[in-house]
Protein backbone atom coordinates (compact mmCIF):
# COMPACT_ATOMS: atom_id res chain seq x y z
CA UNK A 1 0.00 0.00 0.00
CA UNK A 2 1.44 3.42 -0.94
CA UNK A 3 2.67 5.52 1.94
CA UNK A 4 0.55 8.48 3.03
CA UNK A 5 2.05 11.97 3.09
CA UNK A 6 2.11 11.81 6.89
CA UNK A 7 4.08 8.54 6.80
CA UNK A 8 6.49 9.94 4.21
CA UNK A 9 6.97 13.07 6.32
CA UNK A 10 7.60 11.10 9.52
CA UNK A 11 10.05 8.78 7.77
CA UNK A 12 11.74 11.72 6.08
CA UNK A 13 12.11 13.57 9.37
CA UNK A 14 13.47 10.45 11.06
CA UNK A 15 16.15 9.84 8.45
CA UNK A 16 16.77 13.56 8.12
CA UNK A 17 17.42 13.66 11.88
CA UNK A 18 19.64 10.57 11.64
CA UNK A 19 21.54 12.15 8.77
CA UNK A 20 21.96 15.53 10.47
CA UNK A 21 22.70 14.01 13.88
CA UNK A 22 25.31 11.57 12.62
CA UNK A 23 26.82 14.21 10.36
CA UNK A 24 27.17 16.73 13.15
CA UNK A 25 28.62 14.17 15.59
CA UNK A 26 31.25 13.19 13.03
CA UNK A 27 31.89 16.85 12.20
CA UNK A 28 32.29 17.48 15.91
CA UNK A 29 34.90 14.76 16.36
CA UNK A 30 36.79 15.59 13.16
CA UNK A 31 36.61 19.32 13.87
CA UNK A 32 38.03 18.87 17.37
CA UNK A 33 40.96 16.78 16.14
CA UNK A 34 41.79 19.15 13.28
CA UNK A 35 41.49 22.25 15.46
CA UNK A 36 44.03 20.77 17.87
CA UNK A 37 46.44 19.98 15.04
CA UNK A 38 46.05 23.15 12.96
CA UNK A 39 46.39 26.85 13.70
CA UNK A 40 43.97 29.75 13.49
CA UNK A 41 45.89 30.97 10.44
CA UNK A 42 45.32 27.62 8.68
CA UNK A 43 41.58 27.98 9.15
CA UNK A 44 41.72 31.59 8.05
CA UNK A 45 43.48 30.70 4.79
CA UNK A 46 40.83 28.20 3.73
CA UNK A 47 37.99 30.17 5.30
CA UNK A 48 38.39 33.20 3.05
CA UNK A 49 37.92 30.95 0.00
CA UNK A 50 34.50 29.76 1.12
CA UNK A 51 32.63 32.60 -0.53
CA UNK A 52 34.21 31.88 -3.93
CA UNK A 53 33.46 28.15 -3.92
CA UNK A 54 29.95 28.76 -2.62
CA UNK A 55 29.08 31.36 -5.27
CA UNK A 56 30.58 29.23 -8.03
CA UNK A 57 28.54 26.29 -6.75
CA UNK A 58 25.41 28.42 -6.84
CA UNK A 59 26.12 29.45 -10.43
CA UNK A 60 26.64 25.90 -11.64
CA UNK A 61 23.45 24.49 -10.07
CA UNK A 62 21.56 27.70 -10.93
CA UNK A 63 18.49 26.69 -8.92
CA UNK A 64 17.63 23.75 -11.15
CA UNK A 65 17.80 21.29 -8.26
CA UNK A 66 14.82 23.06 -6.69
CA UNK A 67 13.26 23.25 -10.14
CA UNK A 68 13.40 19.46 -10.44
CA UNK A 69 11.85 18.99 -7.00
CA UNK A 70 9.01 21.37 -7.88
CA UNK A 71 8.06 19.29 -10.96
CA UNK A 72 5.35 16.80 -10.04
CA UNK A 73 6.78 13.98 -12.19
CA UNK A 74 10.19 14.88 -13.68
CA UNK A 75 11.29 12.72 -16.62
CA UNK A 76 14.78 11.41 -17.41
CA UNK A 77 15.26 14.12 -20.01
CA UNK A 78 14.72 16.74 -17.29
CA UNK A 79 17.52 15.25 -15.18
CA UNK A 80 19.83 14.87 -18.19
CA UNK A 81 19.28 18.47 -19.22
CA UNK A 82 20.16 19.73 -15.74
CA UNK A 83 23.17 17.40 -15.62
CA UNK A 84 24.54 18.75 -18.92
CA UNK A 85 23.97 22.35 -17.87
CA UNK A 86 25.76 21.85 -14.54
CA UNK A 87 28.81 20.22 -16.13
CA UNK A 88 29.21 22.91 -18.80
CA UNK A 89 28.86 25.77 -16.34
CA UNK A 90 31.25 24.18 -13.84
CA UNK A 91 34.01 23.89 -16.45
CA UNK A 92 33.60 27.58 -17.30
CA UNK A 93 33.55 28.58 -13.61
CA UNK A 94 36.67 26.61 -12.75
CA UNK A 95 38.54 28.10 -15.71
CA UNK A 96 37.67 31.63 -14.60
CA UNK A 97 38.60 31.03 -10.98
CA UNK A 98 41.83 29.24 -11.93
CA UNK A 99 43.12 32.35 -13.66
CA UNK A 100 41.72 34.66 -10.96
CA UNK A 101 43.57 32.82 -8.19
CA UNK A 102 46.53 35.27 -8.12
CA UNK A 103 44.11 38.21 -7.81
CA UNK A 104 42.39 36.54 -4.86
CA UNK A 105 45.77 35.99 -3.20
CA UNK A 106 46.67 39.67 -3.72
CA UNK A 107 43.33 40.88 -2.28
CA UNK A 108 43.85 38.99 0.99
CA UNK A 109 47.62 39.56 0.95
CA UNK A 110 48.26 35.80 1.24
CA UNK A 111 50.47 34.49 -1.63
CA UNK A 112 49.81 30.85 -0.72
CA UNK A 113 46.15 31.29 -1.73
CA UNK A 114 47.06 31.00 -5.41
CA UNK A 115 47.86 27.28 -5.23
CA UNK A 116 45.43 26.47 -2.43
CA UNK A 117 42.47 28.06 -4.20
CA UNK A 118 43.15 26.19 -7.44
CA UNK A 119 42.87 22.91 -5.53
CA UNK A 120 39.80 23.93 -3.52
CA UNK A 121 38.04 25.20 -6.63
CA UNK A 122 38.24 21.70 -8.12
CA UNK A 123 35.28 20.86 -5.88
CA UNK A 124 33.13 22.94 -8.22
CA UNK A 125 33.74 20.68 -11.22
CA UNK A 126 33.53 17.50 -9.18
CA UNK A 127 30.25 18.47 -7.51
CA UNK A 128 28.64 19.31 -10.88
CA UNK A 129 28.67 15.61 -11.74
CA UNK A 130 26.27 14.82 -8.88
CA UNK A 131 23.92 17.80 -8.59
CA UNK A 132 21.16 16.25 -10.70
CA UNK A 133 21.51 13.04 -8.67
CA UNK A 134 21.08 15.08 -5.50
CA UNK A 135 17.88 16.56 -6.94
CA UNK A 136 16.63 13.06 -7.77
CA UNK A 137 17.26 11.84 -4.23
CA UNK A 138 15.60 14.89 -2.68
CA UNK A 139 12.57 14.59 -4.95
CA UNK A 140 12.13 10.95 -4.01
CA UNK A 141 12.84 11.58 -0.30
CA UNK A 142 15.77 9.12 -0.26
CA UNK A 143 16.81 10.42 3.15
CA UNK A 144 18.13 7.07 4.37
CA UNK A 145 20.48 6.81 1.42
CA UNK A 146 21.57 10.44 1.82
CA UNK A 147 22.37 9.73 5.47
CA UNK A 148 24.59 6.79 4.52
CA UNK A 149 26.36 8.85 1.86
CA UNK A 150 26.96 11.70 4.29
CA UNK A 151 28.50 9.42 6.89
CA UNK A 152 30.78 7.72 4.34
CA UNK A 153 31.90 11.08 2.93
CA UNK A 154 32.65 12.52 6.36
CA UNK A 155 34.61 9.48 7.49
CA UNK A 156 36.67 9.43 4.29
CA UNK A 157 37.36 13.17 4.13
CA UNK A 158 38.00 13.36 7.87
CA UNK A 159 40.55 10.58 7.64
CA UNK A 160 42.33 12.38 4.80
CA UNK A 161 42.28 15.72 6.61
CA UNK A 162 43.52 14.32 9.93
CA UNK A 163 46.26 12.26 8.24
CA UNK A 164 47.59 15.31 6.38
CA UNK A 165 47.36 17.42 9.55
CA UNK A 166 49.47 14.84 11.41
CA UNK A 167 51.97 15.13 8.54
CA UNK A 168 52.20 18.89 9.24
CA UNK A 169 50.57 19.88 5.96
CA UNK A 170 48.66 22.76 7.59
CA UNK A 171 45.94 24.35 5.45
CA UNK A 172 46.45 21.69 2.74
CA UNK A 173 44.74 19.24 5.11
CA UNK A 174 41.57 21.35 5.04
CA UNK A 175 41.77 21.80 1.27
CA UNK A 176 42.11 18.07 0.53
CA UNK A 177 39.40 17.31 3.06
CA UNK A 178 36.93 19.35 0.97
CA UNK A 179 37.95 17.68 -2.29
CA UNK A 180 37.67 14.20 -0.78
CA UNK A 181 34.26 14.92 0.74
CA UNK A 182 32.52 15.96 -2.48
CA UNK A 183 34.16 13.12 -4.41
CA UNK A 184 32.81 10.47 -2.03
CA UNK A 185 29.36 12.14 -2.00
CA UNK A 186 29.18 11.83 -5.79
CA UNK A 187 30.27 8.20 -5.72
CA UNK A 188 27.47 7.47 -3.25
CA UNK A 189 24.89 9.29 -5.33
CA UNK A 190 25.82 7.31 -8.43
CA UNK A 191 25.60 4.09 -6.44
CA UNK A 192 22.09 4.71 -5.10
CA UNK A 193 20.48 6.45 -8.09
CA UNK A 194 20.16 3.51 -10.47
CA UNK A 195 16.78 4.23 -12.07
CA UNK A 196 18.37 7.06 -14.03
CA UNK A 197 21.84 7.29 -15.51
CA UNK A 198 23.19 10.68 -16.63
CA UNK A 199 24.26 11.46 -20.14
CA UNK A 200 25.32 14.63 -21.88
CA UNK A 201 22.57 15.89 -24.14
CA UNK A 202 22.08 18.72 -26.58
CA UNK A 203 18.44 19.05 -25.55
CA UNK A 204 18.40 21.83 -22.97
CA UNK A 205 14.71 22.63 -23.43
CA UNK A 206 13.81 21.36 -19.92
CA UNK A 207 16.39 23.76 -18.49
CA UNK A 208 14.87 26.59 -20.51
CA UNK A 209 11.39 25.73 -19.20
CA UNK A 210 12.65 25.87 -15.63
CA UNK A 211 14.74 28.98 -16.27
CA UNK A 212 12.29 31.66 -15.10
CA UNK A 213 11.87 29.85 -11.77
CA UNK A 214 15.49 28.73 -11.44
CA UNK A 215 17.11 32.10 -12.20
CA UNK A 216 15.35 33.66 -9.23
CA UNK A 217 16.60 30.79 -7.08
CA UNK A 218 20.09 31.36 -8.47
CA UNK A 219 20.09 35.07 -7.61
CA UNK A 220 18.79 34.24 -4.17
CA UNK A 221 21.43 31.58 -3.55
CA UNK A 222 24.18 34.01 -4.48
CA UNK A 223 22.70 36.63 -2.17
CA UNK A 224 22.45 34.04 0.61
CA UNK A 225 26.07 33.08 0.06
CA UNK A 226 27.15 36.71 0.22
CA UNK A 227 25.04 37.17 3.35
CA UNK A 228 26.54 34.15 5.10
CA UNK A 229 30.13 34.96 4.15
CA UNK A 230 30.19 38.75 4.07
CA UNK A 231 31.84 38.97 7.48
CA UNK A 232 34.60 36.53 6.49
CA UNK A 233 35.47 38.67 3.46
CA UNK A 234 35.42 41.91 5.47
CA UNK A 235 37.42 40.40 8.31
CA UNK A 236 39.89 38.90 5.82
CA UNK A 237 40.60 42.37 4.51
CA UNK A 238 40.56 44.34 7.79
CA UNK A 239 41.99 41.95 10.40
CA UNK A 240 44.96 39.54 10.73
CA UNK A 241 44.40 36.12 9.18
CA UNK A 242 44.49 34.52 12.65
CA UNK A 243 41.49 36.65 13.70
CA UNK A 244 39.68 35.46 10.59
CA UNK A 245 40.47 31.93 11.76
CA UNK A 246 38.76 32.64 15.12
CA UNK A 247 35.63 33.87 13.37
CA UNK A 248 35.70 30.94 10.93
CA UNK A 249 35.88 28.53 13.87
CA UNK A 250 32.95 30.22 15.65
CA UNK A 251 30.92 30.33 12.44
CA UNK A 252 31.67 26.66 11.79
CA UNK A 253 30.39 25.50 15.18
CA UNK A 254 27.32 27.73 14.93
CA UNK A 255 26.51 26.44 11.45
CA UNK A 256 27.02 22.82 12.50
CA UNK A 257 24.59 23.27 15.39
CA UNK A 258 21.79 25.06 13.53
CA UNK A 259 22.23 22.75 10.53
CA UNK A 260 21.43 19.84 12.81
CA UNK A 261 17.83 21.08 12.79
CA UNK A 262 17.72 22.96 9.49
CA UNK A 263 18.89 19.96 7.46
CA UNK A 264 16.53 17.60 9.29
CA UNK A 265 13.52 19.61 8.18
CA UNK A 266 14.98 21.19 5.05
CA UNK A 267 15.58 17.82 3.36
CA UNK A 268 11.85 17.11 3.23
CA UNK A 269 10.06 20.47 3.64
CA UNK A 270 9.86 21.48 -0.02
CA UNK A 271 8.91 18.01 -1.25
CA UNK A 272 6.23 17.64 1.47
CA UNK A 273 4.72 21.08 0.82
CA UNK A 274 4.67 20.44 -2.94
CA UNK A 275 2.91 17.10 -2.42
CA UNK A 276 0.48 18.73 0.00
CA UNK A 277 -0.70 20.93 -2.86
CA UNK A 278 -3.50 18.83 -4.31
CA UNK A 279 -4.04 21.21 -7.20
CA UNK A 280 -7.22 22.46 -5.61
CA UNK A 281 -5.55 25.26 -3.65
CA UNK A 282 -5.97 23.37 -0.41
CA UNK A 283 -4.43 26.20 1.62
CA UNK A 284 -5.81 24.91 4.91
CA UNK A 285 -3.98 21.60 4.52
CA UNK A 286 -0.72 23.26 3.57
CA UNK A 287 -1.04 25.69 6.48
CA UNK A 288 -1.63 22.84 8.92
CA UNK A 289 1.39 20.90 7.65
CA UNK A 290 3.60 24.00 7.58
CA UNK A 291 2.75 24.98 11.15
CA UNK A 292 3.45 21.48 12.42
CA UNK A 293 6.84 21.44 10.68
CA UNK A 294 7.64 24.90 12.03
CA UNK A 295 6.75 23.93 15.60
CA UNK A 296 8.95 20.85 15.30
CA UNK A 297 11.75 23.09 14.00
CA UNK A 298 11.45 25.52 16.91
CA UNK A 299 11.06 22.71 19.43
CA UNK A 300 14.55 21.49 18.48
CA UNK A 301 16.36 24.63 17.30
CA UNK A 302 15.82 26.92 20.28
CA UNK A 303 17.21 24.67 23.05
CA UNK A 304 20.06 23.43 20.85
CA UNK A 305 21.30 26.91 19.92
CA UNK A 306 20.64 28.66 23.23
CA UNK A 307 22.22 25.65 24.93
CA UNK A 308 25.37 25.94 22.80
CA UNK A 309 25.60 29.62 23.74
CA UNK A 310 25.36 28.60 27.39
CA UNK A 311 28.19 26.04 27.26
CA UNK A 312 30.30 27.63 24.53
CA UNK A 313 33.24 28.57 26.78
CA UNK A 314 33.53 25.14 28.40
CA UNK A 315 32.99 23.43 25.04
CA UNK A 316 35.72 25.39 23.24
CA UNK A 317 38.28 25.13 26.03
CA UNK A 318 37.76 21.41 26.57
CA UNK A 319 37.60 20.37 22.93
CA UNK A 320 39.91 22.52 20.84
CA UNK A 321 41.95 24.26 23.52
CA UNK A 322 42.67 27.64 25.08
CA UNK A 323 44.21 28.88 21.81
CA UNK A 324 40.68 29.28 20.48
CA UNK A 325 39.17 31.09 23.48
CA UNK A 326 38.93 34.28 21.43
CA UNK A 327 36.16 32.69 19.35
CA UNK A 328 33.87 32.11 22.39
CA UNK A 329 32.10 35.53 22.43
CA UNK A 330 31.74 35.38 18.64
CA UNK A 331 30.17 31.93 18.90
CA UNK A 332 27.74 33.10 21.61
CA UNK A 333 26.58 36.03 19.48
CA UNK A 334 26.15 33.82 16.41
CA UNK A 335 24.19 31.20 18.39
CA UNK A 336 21.45 33.71 19.21
CA UNK A 337 20.68 34.35 15.54
CA UNK A 338 21.55 30.74 14.69
CA UNK A 339 18.50 29.64 16.67
CA UNK A 340 16.33 31.33 14.04
CA UNK A 341 18.16 30.09 10.94
CA UNK A 342 16.08 26.87 10.69
CA UNK A 343 12.99 29.10 10.74
CA UNK A 344 14.43 30.92 7.73
CA UNK A 345 14.77 27.55 6.01
CA UNK A 346 11.08 26.86 6.59
CA UNK A 347 9.99 30.19 5.09
CA UNK A 348 12.32 29.70 2.13
CA UNK A 349 10.94 26.24 1.42
CA UNK A 350 7.41 27.61 1.71
CA UNK A 351 8.05 30.28 -0.91
CA UNK A 352 9.76 27.82 -3.27
CA UNK A 353 7.05 25.18 -2.88
CA UNK A 354 4.47 27.77 -3.91
CA UNK A 355 6.46 28.55 -7.04
CA UNK A 356 7.22 32.05 -5.71
CA UNK A 357 10.92 32.18 -6.35
CA UNK A 358 10.44 35.94 -6.85
CA UNK A 359 9.51 36.35 -3.17
CA UNK A 360 12.48 34.18 -2.25
CA UNK A 361 14.79 36.26 -4.42
CA UNK A 362 13.73 39.79 -3.47
CA UNK A 363 13.63 39.16 0.26
CA UNK A 364 17.21 37.90 0.11
CA UNK A 365 18.39 40.76 -2.10
CA UNK A 366 17.07 43.33 0.35
CA UNK A 367 18.52 41.30 3.19
CA UNK A 368 22.09 41.51 1.90
CA UNK A 369 21.74 45.23 1.08
CA UNK A 370 20.45 46.17 4.52
CA UNK A 371 22.75 43.71 6.24
CA UNK A 372 25.80 45.24 4.59
CA UNK A 373 24.63 48.70 5.65
CA UNK A 374 24.22 47.57 9.27
CA UNK A 375 27.64 45.91 9.34
CA UNK A 376 29.35 48.97 7.87
CA UNK A 377 27.77 51.14 10.55
CA UNK A 378 29.54 49.05 13.20
CA UNK A 379 32.84 48.38 11.42
CA UNK A 380 34.66 50.92 13.58
CA UNK A 381 33.73 49.13 16.80
CA UNK A 382 35.62 45.91 16.15
CA UNK A 383 34.87 42.33 15.22
CA UNK A 384 32.59 41.43 18.15
CA UNK A 385 30.23 44.38 17.68
CA UNK A 386 30.03 43.68 13.95
CA UNK A 387 29.02 40.08 14.68
CA UNK A 388 26.40 41.24 17.22
CA UNK A 389 24.91 43.68 14.71
CA UNK A 390 24.86 40.94 12.08
CA UNK A 391 23.04 38.56 14.44
CA UNK A 392 20.49 41.15 15.58
CA UNK A 393 19.63 42.04 12.00
CA UNK A 394 19.03 38.39 11.07
CA UNK A 395 16.46 38.03 13.85
CA UNK A 396 14.61 41.23 12.88
CA UNK A 397 14.57 40.25 9.21
CA UNK A 398 12.28 37.30 9.96
CA UNK A 399 9.37 39.75 10.05
CA UNK A 400 9.52 40.61 6.30
CA UNK A 401 9.81 36.89 5.55
CA UNK A 402 6.63 36.29 7.49
CA UNK A 403 4.79 39.16 5.81
CA UNK A 404 5.57 38.12 2.24
CA UNK A 405 6.01 34.34 2.44
CA UNK A 406 3.51 33.63 5.20
CA UNK A 407 0.62 35.20 3.35
CA UNK A 408 1.00 32.64 0.54
CA UNK A 409 -0.85 30.17 2.79
CA UNK A 410 -2.62 32.77 4.97
CA UNK A 411 -0.23 32.29 7.88
CA UNK A 412 -1.03 35.08 10.33
CA UNK A 413 1.39 36.88 12.62
CA UNK A 414 -0.53 35.73 15.68
CA UNK A 415 -0.07 32.14 14.45
CA UNK A 416 3.67 32.73 14.18
CA UNK A 417 3.79 34.03 17.75
CA UNK A 418 1.88 30.97 18.99
CA UNK A 419 4.24 28.63 17.13
CA UNK A 420 7.49 30.42 17.93
CA UNK A 421 7.33 32.23 21.28
CA UNK A 422 6.68 29.24 23.60
CA UNK A 423 9.89 27.55 22.51
CA UNK A 424 11.95 30.77 22.51
CA UNK A 425 10.79 31.78 25.99
CA UNK A 426 11.07 28.28 27.44
CA UNK A 427 14.59 27.78 26.06
CA UNK A 428 15.79 31.20 27.23
CA UNK A 429 14.34 30.67 30.71
CA UNK A 430 15.80 27.17 31.01
CA UNK A 431 19.28 28.30 29.96
CA UNK A 432 19.19 31.29 32.32
CA UNK A 433 18.12 29.06 35.22
CA UNK A 434 20.81 26.53 34.34
CA UNK A 435 23.48 29.23 34.19
CA UNK A 436 22.72 30.55 37.67
CA UNK A 437 22.26 27.07 39.14
CA UNK A 438 25.70 25.92 37.97
CA UNK A 439 27.77 29.08 38.14
CA UNK A 440 29.48 27.97 41.38
CA UNK A 441 31.08 24.95 39.66
CA UNK A 442 34.69 25.77 38.81
CA UNK A 443 35.99 22.63 37.06
CA UNK A 444 35.23 22.66 33.34
CA UNK A 445 34.24 19.01 32.80
CA UNK A 446 31.72 18.88 35.68
CA UNK A 447 30.40 22.29 34.66
CA UNK A 448 29.82 21.20 31.06
CA UNK A 449 28.16 17.94 32.09
CA UNK A 450 26.00 19.62 34.72
CA UNK A 451 24.77 22.31 32.35
CA UNK A 452 23.90 19.89 29.57
CA UNK A 453 22.07 17.47 31.86
CA UNK A 454 20.23 20.10 33.87
CA UNK A 455 19.18 22.08 30.79
CA UNK A 456 17.88 18.93 29.05
CA UNK A 457 15.89 17.84 32.12
CA UNK A 458 14.43 21.30 32.70
CA UNK A 459 13.45 21.78 29.06
CA UNK A 460 11.75 18.38 28.91
CA UNK A 461 9.93 19.11 32.16
CA UNK A 462 8.73 22.51 30.94
CA UNK A 463 7.47 21.05 27.66
CA UNK A 464 5.78 18.18 29.49
CA UNK A 465 4.07 20.43 32.03
CA UNK A 466 2.97 22.82 29.28
CA UNK A 467 1.48 19.88 27.35
CA UNK A 468 3.44 20.65 24.18
CA UNK A 469 1.68 18.80 21.38
CA UNK A 470 4.86 18.38 19.36
CA UNK A 471 6.57 16.62 22.29
CA UNK A 472 3.64 14.21 22.60
CA UNK A 473 3.75 13.44 18.87
CA UNK A 474 7.49 12.78 19.04
CA UNK A 475 7.00 10.43 21.98
CA UNK A 476 4.19 8.57 20.18
CA UNK A 477 6.35 8.17 17.08
CA UNK A 478 9.28 6.82 19.10
CA UNK A 479 7.07 4.39 21.06
CA UNK A 480 5.41 3.15 17.87
CA UNK A 481 8.82 2.60 16.25
CA UNK A 482 10.02 0.67 19.32
CA UNK A 483 6.90 -1.53 19.36
CA UNK A 484 7.38 -2.37 15.67
CA UNK A 485 10.92 -3.53 16.44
Amino acid sequence: MPESLKQKTAKGLFWGAMNSGTTQVLNLVIGIVLARLLTRADYGIVGVLTIFTAIAGDLQSAGFTQGLVNIKHPAHKDYNSVFTFNVLVSVVMYSILFFCAPLIADFFRQPCLTDVSRLVFLTITISSLGIAHGGYMTKNMMNREMAIIGVAALLSSGTVGITLAFMNQGYWALAWQQVTYITVVNIGRYYYVREWRPRLTSDLSPVRRMASFAVKILVTKIVNTLSGNILTVIFGRLFPISSVGSYSQAYKWDTMANSLVANTVGQIAQAVLVEADTGEHDTARQLRIYRKLLRFTCFLAMPVMFGLALVSREFILLTIGAEWESCVPLLQALCVSGAFMPVYVMYQNLAISQGRSDVYMWLNIWQIILQAAVILCFHGYGMFFMVCAYSAFLIVWLLPWHIFAGRLIQYRFTDLLRDLSPFVLASAAVMAATHYATMMIQSLWPLLAARICLAAILYYAVMKIAGAEILEECERFVMKALRRR
